[in-house]
């Protein structure tokens, strides 16, 4: 079990969802949390709650992310964990997605930030001749079609989070375990912000989302941590979700007569 016990610890989109509870069940194994989310009022209340340290951060800002993990190094001078967490989502169709402001901005944060923060903090770590830990928040949606959210229209914010998983697993290799340890969150269905807005009702919610809340994935996201795990999956369905993928690619190779 990993010692959060005076651990300096940044968690983006610590506001709400996922990340606020992450960042309570950091705090409650001894770490300082720092808050960094767009809703300032709303990240100085939760790092009020857990005597923790607010920033205000629009990471759609191509320099946000390096400004962040400097202002969030300078609190206690140190940075030991980095939750790249913050996310957004638009809802198009694929055939009239028109890339415009919004889904740039969605490509902003949730592809585009993790990796700007890992390499700003990555050049920190180096610097003082430190370790740290960073983990990535994906999606279920980086790795399948998911049954339960087929008619949702969130083929650009599937499309995000998969570039981030594979800049992930090529950061990983590039780390070749040096500098950080590094770990991807991918969440099924959690009652975030976002899945509110389209499920007023967590009670109501369709049966095959298999919807969580956010302290359930906060749990399983920390014994994921403790164990050491690059993939951090929270739900049951996700391995067999991605079976169609897999089993399309493997028909195809036969079907090629390309399987020995």
């Amino acid at each position: 079990m990993i010692d959060y016990a005076g651990k300096t610890i940044l968690v983006t989109g610590g506001a709400s969802g996922i990340g606020k509870a992450l960042a309570e069940a950091f705090a409650a194994r001894g770490a300082r949390v720092i808050i960094a989310d767009r809703q300032a009022e709303a990240a100085e209340a939760v790092a009020a709650s857990l005597n923790g340290l607010a920033i205000r951060c629009d990471l759609s800002d191509p320099a946000a992310p390096a400004a962040l993990i400097d202002a969030a190094w300078a609190w206690k001078d140190r940075l030991d964990f980095v939750c790249a967490n913050a996310g957004t989502g638009v809802r198009n169709p694929v055939l009239k997605e028109d890339f415009g402001p919004a889904t740039e901005r969605l490509f902003a944060v949730n592809m585009h930030a993790p990796i700007r923060m890992a390499q700003a903090y990555a050049a920190r770590l180096a610097e003082a001749s430190a370790r740290g830990r960073l983990m990535i928040t994906s999606s279920e949606n980086a790795l399948s079609l998911p049954a339960g959210v087929r008619r949702s229209r969130i083929g650009a914010y599937a499309a995000s989070k998969h570039g981030v998983l594979i800049l992930a697993e090529w950061l990983r290799e590039e780390l070749a375990g040096e500098t950080m340890d590094l770990h991807v969150l991918l969440p099924g269905a959690v009652y975030t912000p976002l899945v509110a807005a389209g499920v007023p009702d967590p009670a109501l919610a369709p049966k095959e989302l298999g919807l969580i809340m956010p302290e359930r994935c906060a749990e399983i996201a920390l014994k994921g941590l403790d164990l050491g795990l690059f993939y951090i999956p929270t739900h049951s369905h996700i391995a067999a979700d991605m079976r169609p993928r897999t089993d399309g690619v493997r028909d195809a190779l036969k079907a090629l007569g390309l399987t020995s």
